[in-house]
């Protein structure tokens, strides 16, 4: 087949993108397919063809160069799509979905895409634009499975009651980017600054203290769980997150009636979400066993440290398989 694997964009997740994409450019072309990775912002000057001769490592490097060149003014101006990104795409057979994070993950791409016919893999535009909002997914979720208690506080709110310790984060966001551990009313403040840099809406929670768990459902099915421990620092952020500071148990152990729980939370989570083909959701399991469910991703990372591939592997499936079966299973919309 003929696959565009989109990445780049202008996400705080831009970086995290470029390495999930050129893995799955990669992979994709290892399995006989021909294979076009194109920046979604950046796009290219000239139409790119589907000829398999470009080092999609150095292409990546290429489009890492042109960060510094992000600028509103340019935003403003490219819109959602650069140069020969769309024209490229309806020449694919389908889409590979490789953005993170704000204009890939929040349900414009997909939007856009089904007005113009275009094929592509993961969630439709509606539960993706749910799913990337923290605060309407608890709306959503919240009332049928045990998430921690929360509030939401946008840009400007004046009046608000919060008790530390607390996790603050961004509402739209990922990687763990603006996520805070707040230890006393008066980091309060200064987090919620922080936090408005990221986001104008912010979600307050309770803090729960317990194991750091995440769960992969691929079509419909709840995969092996992983165990999440940083080592350093408190909790699973950003840096632990992409630069291999963590210890990763797949699968982790845990008895199996929370194992069972939790499969049947994940599958619960995805159909109340609207999500399909491949998603994961992130838990807190506490010393007494209560499971809590965070949030989730509708388009997780595939990075060398990314989680799904780990579930993926500990039921024989390697990496350009993965690829393959989340490309089969999104072509069935489409049947």
């Amino acid at each position: 087949m003929n696959i565009v694997v989109l990445c780049g964009g202008i996400s705080t997740e831009r970086e995290i993108s470029l390495r999930t994409s050129t893995k799955v450019s990669n992979a994709l072309r290892s399995i006989g397919h021909h294979v076009v990775m194109i920046d979604i912002f950046f796009g290219e000057e000239e139409m790119p063809s589907f000829d398999n001769s470009i080092d999609f490592s150095q292409k990546a490097d290429e489009y890492r160069a042109k960060d510094n060149l992000i600028t509103d003014e340019l935003i403003e101006k490219t819109g959602l799509f650069g140069k020969n990104v769309l024209e490229i795409c309806k020449k694919s057979d389908i889409v590979f979905i490789g953005l993170h994070g704000k204009n890939g993950e929040d349900g414009k791409v997909q939007a856009a895409f089904d007005k113009e016919g275009i094929k592509y893999t993961g969630s439709d535009s509606k539960s993706s634009a749910i799913a990337m909002s923290k605060a309407e997914t608890k709306a959503v979720v919240a009332p049928h499975i045990l998430m921690p208690k929360g509030i939401v506080l946008n840009k400007g709110d004046k009046e608000y009651i919060i008790k530390a310790p607390c996790v603050i984060k961004p509402s739209n966001g990922g990687s763990s980017l603006g996520v805070m551990i707040v230890k006393t009313e008066e980091e309060f403040g200064k987090a919620l600054e922080e936090d408005f840099k990221f986001d104008d809406t912010v979600l307050v929670e309770e803090f729960i203290e317990g194991r750091e768990l995440t769960q992969a459902v691929i079509d419909g099915v709840a995969y092996p769980p992983v165990e999440i421990c940083p080592d350093e620092d408190e909790w699973y952020d950003y840096i632990n997150k992409y630069n291999g500071k963590t210890t990763e148990i797949c699968p982790a152990q845990i008895p199996e009636s929370v194992l069972a729980e939790m499969s049947e939370k994940s599958v619960k989570f995805g159909n109340l979400v609207g999500l399909s083909v491949y998603y994961r959701i992130d838990y807190l399991l506490t010393k007494d066993g209560t499971l809590y469910a965070l949030e989730a991703n509708s388009l997780p990372g595939m990075t060398d440290t990314s989680l799904v591939p780990q579930e993926a592997a500990a039921v024989g499936i390697n990496y350009p398989d993965l690829c393959e079966k989340i490309i089969e299973i999104s072509l069935r919309k489409y049947n």
